[in-house]
């Protein structure tokens, strides 16, 4: 009586259940959690609930009623059990709190110390396709932008890869009220060449502008996508001809590293 039991492994003094403890919190947490997704398939009775987890009936009720004291979950009057407003409320706000921004420079500040060039980040705001975030190339040849300006939407291949996520009703009626200035040779003239330029960039999944803005500035775009799947905001790079293509797949990894992250897809590295 009164004697401290040991492990090998264990600190000297430590009581032994108390791994064991942290572990079966864990589970249960685990358990909990792995409630929500079943939910969201539909609503559910405790007894089902228990067949899928592999648990008694009496442990899935006493998750329940947790989750359902939380707002998490909630009890129809014939006791299935489907997913709560409170967890929509949550989603909403973490949503809200959510800077693209702030998720995505220390992606687009390694693709500039990959490629040298200079890296956008812009999203479509109200009209508009506007650049958000940029890294400046460390070449002494540059693209002159801005944080908050206007991209030209018609030929800017963040632009082109922005618009070409819209629906289709949507991406018509955008094309057919813009102009199409001449800023070079290879800009695109009119509203029906636009629509076939976006439905090229909707199908491949990255966009370019070869000199369509300023005859010496090529960039390749990548689509960052939130939790439901739309593009959200783009990273560029401002390349030259030879170089455009040879990059794209670093933009395209880095757009989807951005991506898990944003849409919760993926654990942030260091936080798992």
């Amino acid at each position: 009586m009164g004697e401290t039991a040991t492990r090998p492994g264990l600190d000297r003094g430590r009581p032994a259940g108390r791994r064991g403890g942290t572990n079966a919190a864990s589970q249960t947490v685990d358990r909990a959690l792995s409630i929500l997704p079943l939910l969201a398939e539909g609503p559910a009775d405790p007894g089902q609930v228990a067949d899928r987890l592999g648990v008694h009936k009496s442990t899935a009720l006493r998750l329940l009623r947790t989750l359902h004291e939380h707002g998490l979950v909630y009890r129809q009057s014939d006791q299935r059990y489907r997913l709560g407003a409170r967890l929509f409320a949550l989603a909403q706000e973490a949503m809200e709190n959510l800077d693209v921004r702030e998720i995505a420079h220390p992606h687009l500040v390694r693709l500039n110390e990959s490629c040298g060039h200079t890296v956008h980040l812009a999203v479509y705001e109200e009209n508009e396709v506007l650049h958000i975030d940029q890294v400046e190339s460390r070449y002494p040849v540059r693209m002159y932008s801005r944080i908050g300006k206007p991209v030209a939407i018609t030929v800017a291949a963040v632009a082109k890869l922005l618009l070409a996520d819209l629906p289709e009703p949507e991406r018509r009626a955008v094309a057919e009220k813009l102009d199409y200035p001449a800023y070079t040779a290879r800009s695109t003239p009119d509203a029906s060449a636009f629509l076939r330029e976006l439905q090229k960039m909707r199908e491949q999944g990255w966009a370019t502008d070869l000199g369509g803005h300023e005859e010496s500035i090529n960039c390749v775009a990548a689509p960052i996508r939130g939790a439901d799947g739309r593009v959200v905001s783009a990273p560029n790079v401002v390349v030259t001809a030879d170089e455009l293509l040879t990059f794209l797949p670093l933009v395209r990894r880095t757009a989807d590293a951005i991506s898990g992250e944003y849409s919760g897809r993926t654990p942030v590295k260091g936080t798992a």
